[in-house]
């Protein structure tokens, strides 16, 4: 089957697919979790009300990461080394997508410019993850060992998204909304060819762990770059455009950790 449920649940199935899977994605999610502790820790003084909503994203992003070892460890698996071209953070980063790391572990505040840099980056990939995640809860929310993470994870994207939406409107009303759309466009088609090869990379290492045909990975390869070439001549504008949301203020009530997975 090439249909999403059929695939992922042939990854799924498969202890070693799982393992890579959940591996690249707990990686991820601790990566976005160190960052956003970075960023919340060096807000300027114009932007100290974002710090704690900043936090709580990076808390949400390692509580995340928490999420995907406990399903490991209900396999008995271990994590196993991300191979370097499914590092969808590190790739972005090397297309200067984002606050580069360097920066980041320097003690210097950010300014105005590096928060709205922040906020583009994360309203794109955020985009992409909420899609992503909400993709899964319709097809596993109800599955009975990974629906309960599923749907916990997939709220949280969505909260990250509309905090953005919000998050940007107010700066483009306080003047910024050239820089803003520029940023925007910038991180949206970057993230779409990172997207891409990240794809393609971790379609051919579960190829290779699953066994499929040289005519099954040639159709999924081919399917990629479809989405690719559509994102590429259109669909990128979903991840520059801006709306209040309906979940306003996302990320500002008082947040209780969820208990942890396990």
């Amino acid at each position: 089957m090439l249909s999403p449920r059929g695939l992922f649940q042939e990854v799924l199935d498969h202890d070693e697919s799982f393992r890579l899977f959940c591996s690249i994605a707990s990686g991820g999610e601790a990566q976005g979790g160190w960052e956003n502790g970075r960023i919340a820790a060096l807000v300027p003084a114009t932007a100290r009300e974002l710090a704690p909503k900043i936090a709580r994203h990076g808390a949400d992003e390692d509580k995340h990461g928490r999420i995907f070892r406990a399903l490991l460890r209900r396999r008995g698996l271990d994590l196993v080394a991300v191979p370097p071209e499914t590092d969808y953070t590190m790739l972005l980063e090397r297309q200067g997508i984002g606050l580069a790391h360097d920066r980041l572990r320097s003690d210097e505040p950010l300014t105005d410019t590096d928060i709205i840099v922040y906020l583009a980056h994360s309203r794109v990939t955020e985009q992409r993850a909420s899609e992503q995640m909400g993709l899964l809860r319709r097809h596993f929310g109800d599955h009975p060992d990974l629906g309960r993470a599923v749907k916990m994870i997939a709220s949280d994207e969505d909260n990250h998204l509309a905090y953005c939406h919000e998050e940007l409107l107010r700066l483009a009303a306080a003047g910024h909304g050239r820089t803003i759309q520029r940023i925007l466009r910038a991180c949206a088609l970057a993230e779409i060819r990172v997207h891409r090869d990240v794809s393609l990379a971790v379609m051919a290492r579960m190829g290779r762990i699953l066994g499929w045909s040289r005519r099954r990975s040639a159709l999924l390869a081919a399917g990629i770059h479809v989405v690719y070439a559509y994102e590429r001549l259109a669909g990128w504008r979903r991840m520059v455009t801006l709306a209040m949301p309906e979940r306003r203020d996302a990320l500002g009530d008082p947040h209780t950790p969820a208990p942890e997975f396990a």
